[in-house]
């Protein structure tokens, strides 16, 4: 038997493309001369499809879908993803489920049993989990068919009362398959891969499991679709970031045949780089747009921003915008013609001292000969947000926010200025990780100007200012922020790794008043294991460490 992995780029909602790259998927399959094609978690849809499923319209397509596919599959078996109805009297309205396909029908339906509700993930919300197990018979093989989290509950914490595999091995089956929707965090492909290699040591059976690939909003989906024999030994492992398709023996896979793969460790630093790359041109292939406008400042944040844009989109569809004021130094404006020139990007420079002293003699006497403060500060800051927005607007192109976690984490950022943007490239990336990236992405030649990466990080909304005259210096700060977020650890905690207590409680108490700076950011695509935006649910109105 020969089974086919489909690794896919799914558009959430465009069926006609989602049928089409699945059709396209079963030809490969038939000219591999494969037994069953294997398609992803939710692939007729799209993953997360979240409140489009409460429309029955939505769901209905998803089924006509599913029929039309069904009637490509006269020569080889697919299994495909998508939502359907429970038509039980109780229970949520849907299931997460997975169909076979064959003879131009649907054979069978197999349901998502473990629903998770934690992070990113809001399942339970929409779907019924499955109580009835079954193998899948096909061409004298048994198949135990299993949807993404179904395979995840071998870890040391379980998180439910059941495991479908232990379910299913009781009926013998040849072979495991799971299909997938398994987001990109720089963590996640090495948890991932060690869920998987427990299974098939545990139930002593093969695994082909297949991955979304691509970015959903902020969402990211590296693929790396896999299979591991039985002893928990990769096999082979399919491309990441990109789309993939591959065939494999069954009979090889069964005899622990290696297929001369040498697994290669990821680099951390280099995922990251094309998860973001593939967020931002995903973002825009997929909203039909083609064209970004950026604030460059001369700081490390636009620039890294610019760079990953220029390669994601192409040099000439980056439009950067110099935005000078009174303040800005002299080499804020050089490194960002440089940057420019280096990756052949468009720009243009604009002063804002024009409309800052119009702001500023407008308010002037409501102002009430109160001293100069932030307040005139983030008017230079909303000033740029003004001319940036004037531009996307008459000019159709998206514009992208460059602020860092760091500066998201504590609120050092202006609302309706350097906050404005349709997409947030670098919302999930530290200042640190910025640093790292930037000597990525000038690893083999200088691309962002090295002044622009060593120089002292600031706002240069007032004379001589630095970050670090508000702020810790960011390597100290990264780590709290770290402990904070991503580990969830209370201000106790953190001082006893060493922290000064005053220092962290001031960094906490930022980081839970400037939710309401966070929920009006731009979508950010998201990197880690815990990103402000979906999967990060905090209410503004509260005391806690406030």
């Amino acid at each position: 038997m020969k089974i086919s992995l489909a690794q896919i780029n799914y558009h959430i909602g465009n069926f006609e493309r989602n049928i089409s790259k699945i059709i396209d998927g079963i030809k490969k399959g038939e000219m591999d001369g494969s037994d069953i094609v294997v398609f992803s978690e939710l692939a007729v849809s799209g993953y997360p499809p979240r409140d489009f499923l409460e429309f029955s319209d939505f769901v209905n397509q998803c089924q006509d879908a599913v029929n039309t596919i069904a009637k490509k599959c006269t020569k080889v078996a697919a299994i495909v993803g998508l939502p359907t109805y429970n038509n039980n009297a109780k229970g949520k309205p849907l299931y997460n489920s997975a169909v076979f396909l064959y003879n131009g029908k649907i054979l069978s339906i197999t349901n998502k049993t473990l629903l998770p509700n934690y992070d990113i993930f809001d399942e339970y919300r929409y779907f019924e989990p499955n109580n009835v197990f079954k193998v899948i018979n096909h061409k004298g093989k048994k198949i135990a068919l299993t949807i993404c989290e179904d395979l995840w509950n071998v870890q040391d914490n379980p998180l439910y009362s059941v495991n479908p595999m232990d379910e299913l091995i009781d009926q013998n089956p040849d072979f495991m398959i799971n299909i997938a929707a398994s987001p990109y965090n720089y963590h996640q492909t090495k948890i991932r891969k060690e869920v998987l290699r427990k299974n098939a040591q545990k139930y002593d059976l093969p695994l082909f499991y297949v991955n979304h690939v691509g970015a959903q909003t902020e969402l990211l989906f590296d693929g790396g679709s896999l299979v591991i024999n039985s002893m928990g030994e990769t096999i082979d492992e399919l491309l990441y970031f990109e789309e993939d398709f591959r065939t494999f023996d069954l009979k090889d896979v069964l005899s622990h045949k290696n297929v001369e793969y040498t697994e290669n460790e990821r680099i951390e630093i280099a995922d990251i780089h094309d998860a973001l790359v593939m967020g931002i041109r995903n973002y825009f292939h997929k909203l039909g747009f083609t064209k970004a406008i950026l604030g460059l400042s001369g700081g490390i944040d636009s620039a890294l921003t610019a760079a990953l844009a220029a390669e994601a989109l192409g040099s000439g569809n980056v439009y950067n915008v110099l935005l000078p004021s009174k303040y800005s130094s002299d080499h804020s404006i050089s490194d960002s013609i440089k940057l420019c020139e280096n990756l052949n990007m468009p720009y243009d420079i604009i002063k804002i001292e024009d409309a800052v002293s119009a702001f500023e003699s407008t308010l002037d006497p409501f102002f009430r000969g109160l001293p100069s403060d932030i307040a005139e500060e983030n008017i230079q800051a909303r000033s740029r947000g003004v001319i940036l927005m004037a531009l996307s607007n008459k000019f159709g192109y998206i514009l992208l926010n460059t602020s860092n976690k760091s500066e998201a984490a504590v609120g050092y950022g202006t609302l309706y200025g350097d906050m404005n943007g349709g997409l947030s490239v670098i919302g999930d990336v530290y200042k640190t990780q910025a640093y790292e990236l930037s000597r990525y992405i000038n690893r083999d030649k200088e691309i962002i100007p090295e002044n622009i990466i060593t120089k002292a990080p600031s706002a240069e909304l007032r004379p001589d200012q630095k970050d670090s005259d508000s702020l810790p210096d960011y390597d100290i700060l990264d780590e709290i922020l770290y402990q904070y977020i991503e580990n969830r650890k209370g201000p106790k905690e953190i001082v006893k790794m060493g922290f000064g207590k005053p220092l962290v409680d001031r960094i906490l108490k930022l980081v839970n008043t400037n939710e309401y700076k966070r929920y009006q950011t731009p979508p950010m695509l998201r990197i880690s294991t815990k990103a402000f935006g979906m999967g990060r649910r905090m209410p503004i109105v509260a005391k806690y460490l406030g």
